[in-house]
């Protein structure tokens, strides 16, 4: 049911429909960490609207930057042209890469996350063809993989050229039931922690032969889980740890495993740094094993810190926007998983505003046509009151 990569397709400047674009983007099967001329179908209509594209490759990753304009500020967008796996193609209403419009509404692997919002925000800035600052993208195709090589690259890459953004907006699907109920202004951390206990193995009448990782496994956790880490933190919930798996192995009724692993998750906010977390957990799983004759490892890796755009002008800007487009005063959220505004905010102030997420990732991902044009009005509105508020 998948679709062929389709011919190149171009699309009028001077009219460009972000439905249209869309449509092109997501008949890019750009499953992460592939590409599939997605950075090319985008590179050309930013390129005919004025922007100086450069592609920024790391690894086998595609990443964008493009800017328009050189004098300060510099409003940025931000986004991701990769997409996760389509799933059981046969289950979709219409193919994952056909992106087709059925009853105003168009389907398609990427419709909501997020490629839609990305054309959106083209089709804004070719409404506003003059403009004083800079409008600058930046686009990455690894913000749905392991995000080594895309983003939190660029965003080094950037920084060291001296490269100055102002504010940046990240087209992440953020509303909850209508457009524009919801923007993100932070996010809390994230930490995975892996922990592996080898013992030795033996029989279980004779113990004394043996050295068995469950017990100090489970002391472990239940070190780490009776450990309130916070009641919350203004504007954020609470932390929370998670155990996501524990790892025996071991078949047999009367045999004593060699080793047991376990792994965990942290999402915190920011009453904590992440290598804070990754030092208490170091020092409990040390505790535990105390007296042990075996050996416990542990490695912890942060894939990002809890942050926070505090409420001021440039969420004044945002706010005032999608009530422009929507008449919806939007929540300012700090809620949901991580996103590649945790390697932005090193940059500047950052904001995510995009589509309603209820069908990001799932099969039959989709939205309305009229949502991405509506979003289309929001984010021109966007430009136009960033400017007057801070050129």
């Amino acid at each position: 049911m998948t679709s062929p990569a389709p011919a190149t397709v171009s699309i009028d400047p001077a009219n460009l429909d972000p439905v249209a674009l869309a449509q092109a983007l997501i008949r890019r099967p750009s499953v992460t960490p592939a590409d599939a001329g997605a950075m090319d179908t985008l590179q050309r209509q930013l390129e005919a609207l004025g922007f100086a594209c450069r592609r920024m490759k790391f690894g086998e990753i595609e990443n964008l930057y493009a800017r328009r304009g050189t004098a300060r500020p510099n409003l940025c967008f931000a986004g991701h042209t990769d997409v996760v796996p389509v799933g059981d193609d046969a289950a979709w209403t219409a193919g994952p890469f056909e992106a087709e419009i059925k009853d105003g509404i168009l389907y398609g692997r990427g419709a909501v996350d997020m490629k839609s919002a990305i054309a959106a925000f083209v089709a804004a800035v070719a409404k506003i063809p003059a403009h004083p600052g800079s409008i600058s993208f930046l686009i990455t195709g690894d913000e749905e993989g392991v995000a080594e090589d895309g983003t939190v690259k660029v965003v080094e890459a950037l920084a060291a050229e001296g490269e100055i953004i102002d504010h940046c907006i990240v087209g992440e699907p953020t509303s909850a039931n209508l457009l524009g109920d919801m923007v993100k202004i932070g996010r809390r951390g994230s930490i995975n922690a892996w922990i592996a206990v080898d013992g030795r193995q033996g029989h279980v009448a004779y113990p004394h032969r043996a050295a068995n990782p469950i017990p100090v496994l489970v002391d472990i956790l239940s070190r780490l889980q009776s450990r309130v880490l916070d009641e919350g933190y203004t504007g954020f919930q609470p932390s929370n740890l998670e155990v996501t798996t524990i790892d025996v192995g071991n078949a047999a009724t009367n045999v004593i495993p060699a080793s047991a692993k376990a792994r965990l998750n942290i999402r915190f906010n920011p009453a904590h740094k992440g290598k804070d977390l990754a030092a208490w957990i170091e020092a409990e799983c040390r505790a535990a094993a105390e007296g042990f004759s075996g050996r416990v490892e542990v490695l912890s890796k942060i894939s990002g810190e809890a942050f926070l755009t505090e409420p001021g002008a440039f969420t004044d800007v945002i706010v005032a926007a999608v009530a422009d487009a929507t008449g919806r005063a939007p929540e300012l959220s700090t809620t949901g998983g991580t996103s590649d505004a945790r390697f932005i905010r090193a940059l500047c102030p950052v904001v995510e505003f995009g589509l309603v997420g209820s069908t990001m990732h799932q099969v039959d991902e989709r939205v309305p046509v009229e949502e991405i044009r509506q979003l289309a009005v929001a984010y021109e509105a966007l430009i136009n009151r960033y400017f007057a508020a801070f050129a």
